[in-house]
């Protein structure tokens, strides 16, 4: 028996957009890599990973509207996905307001929430105020928004109309057009520096694939913590 058969696997679930997925995956893949330092062997080293993505899980865009739909949609991926891994996050930011209704299910399988890794992160480091960017629900931090969990326990910067709009259609533009397109860099710096707090959360798995802007700020990219902590649990033995 190899010694990644006795690792933990892991899943991820991807389909808003797709090449968040694969942008989580290769993350965990170099996370991965880093944890072994000089005793890494290259294959055998590497965990075991199972992605499935769900074109549907898009309309979460619009995840006031959708929701219900939306949930039929994440819930079949999650009880599919259960059953081939034992720890496993969603490569969406916006996704994660499901995280209730996930750890619910009757699932063998472990839910890794974006806000677990995010809140233990601030806490670590001691940041005490963030601006957080990501579709239109996530950053208005209403019902709908992930990190609404997050009020009380840091200062959560609040956006203006037009930041909110602005962030939410370039999140519409990187799905469209691809996040090398030049444009998006410099709008993400514009919105990047327009903001008062010092650290700044890229809460929308499409905003790390666009170059990232230089720019006098912390910049957080929460797939990046994801992945981090999806590795540290998959080296845990399996059950």
């Amino acid at each position: 028996m190899s010694a990644a058969s006795l690792r933990r696997r892991i899943g991820i679930i991807t389909g808003s957009g797709p090449e968040a997925g694969i942008d989580l995956w290769s993350k965990v893949l170099v996370a991965n890599r880093r944890s072994f330092g000089d005793r890494f062997r290259g294959d055998l080293d590497a965990p075991e990973v199972s992605i499935l993505s769900v074109p549907d899980l898009g309309l979460s865009m619009e995840l006031e509207r959708h929701h219900e739909e939306v949930w039929r949609h994440l819930e079949h991926a999650a009880r599919t996905i259960g059953r081939m891994c034992d720890v496993y996050a969603i490569a969406c930011n916006t996704l994660n307001y499901f995280e209730p209704r996930l750890m619910g299910l009757d699932s063998a399988s472990t839910f890794l929430s974006f806000n677990a890794c995010v809140s233990r992160h601030l806490w670590a480091t001691g940041t005490s105020r963030v601006a957080v960017l990501g579709a239109r629900p996530v950053m208005e931090l209403g019902a709908w928004s992930h990190y609404a969990g997050l009020l009380g326990t840091v200062d959560l910067e609040v956006l203006s109309p037009g930041t909110i709009e602005a962030v939410h259609e370039l999140i519409y533009a990187v799905k469209r057009d691809g996040a090398g397109a030049p444009a998006n860099r410099e709008r993400l710096t514009r919105v990047i520096e327009s903001v008062n707090s010092d650290t700044v959360l890229l809460a929308c798995t499409e905003l790390p694939l666009i170059e990232r802007p230089a720019v006098a700020k912390n910049v957080l990219d929460v797939t990046q913590l994801v992945a981090d902590e999806l590795v540290r649990q998959s080296l845990q033995p399996r059950d």
